[in-house]
């Protein structure tokens, strides 16, 4: 009866020992294509997104105005650089970030356009937690730079602008990014150069070569 009863308790132990790493087996990556939980994605896939449809990119000179910059074409690029299993945290490396200058305008006063708009400093380290947050930061030593060529009714004019990182936020429902109000602050510039730029932007869908990306 001894000898029956351990048998029986050993084959207990085992049964919940299984049902115990069943979960953490079946764990998927936290950045997967095709649904929430689904394929993996590898590392050194390139992730790109387009802003959102009917969106703008909006650099504008307070969190509550409108005055500034806006943009209707905009891209990211970035190379997943670890997809550990969730929950955690995914990383990236931003290796591009890119403005159709011609589909910008602005309504400050004295200007009359927007030459271009380049993200420098690139490639910038990013993190995506099982959470949602999105976070990107310059190499060491460096800083997030944009710089805004306008023209002007005096001629060009260059505004540069930094910032020490940005926080944003990823949504399944349409694999998007969201950026909202992250502020940046003029390193150089005349004083049509407005002193504190406020990005706000809605990228989606983030895709892996046409895939759409969900965050776990």
């Amino acid at each position: 009866m001894r000898k029956r009863s351990l048998l029986a308790l050993a084959g207990t132990a085992t049964a919940l020992a299984l049902t115990a790493a069943t979960p953490a087996s079946a764990a998927g990556a936290v950045l997967t294509t095709g649904s929430a939980g689904g394929t993996a994605v590898a590392v050194g896939d390139t992730l790109t997104a387009p802003l959102a449809s009917g969106t703008s990119a909006t650099f504008y000179s307070s969190a509550t105005g409108t005055s500034g910059v806006k943009c209707t074409g905009s891209q990211f690029t970035a190379k997943v650089t670890g997809n550990p299993t969730a929950p955690g945290t995914a990383t990236e490396s931003v290796t591009a970030h890119t403005f159709d200058s011609s589909t910008c305008t602005s309504n400050v006063t004295g200007v009359l356009g927007v030459n271009g708009i380049t993200i420098d400093n690139l490639p910038y380290a990013a993190t995506v937690a099982s959470d949602g947050t999105l976070t990107v930061t310059p190499p060491s030593g460096s800083v997030i730079q944009a710089t805004v060529k306008l023209r002007t009714l005096l001629g060009g004019v260059t505004c540069v602008y930094r910032a020490p990182g940005l926080t944003g936020k990823s949504g399944n429902a349409d694999s998007s990014i969201t950026f909202t109000n992250q502020q940046f602050t003029k390193f150089s510039g005349s004083s049509l150069c407005f002193a504190n730029g406020f990005f706000t932007a809605k990228y989606a869908p983030v895709t892996d070569a046409g895939a759409r990306v969900y965050v776990n």
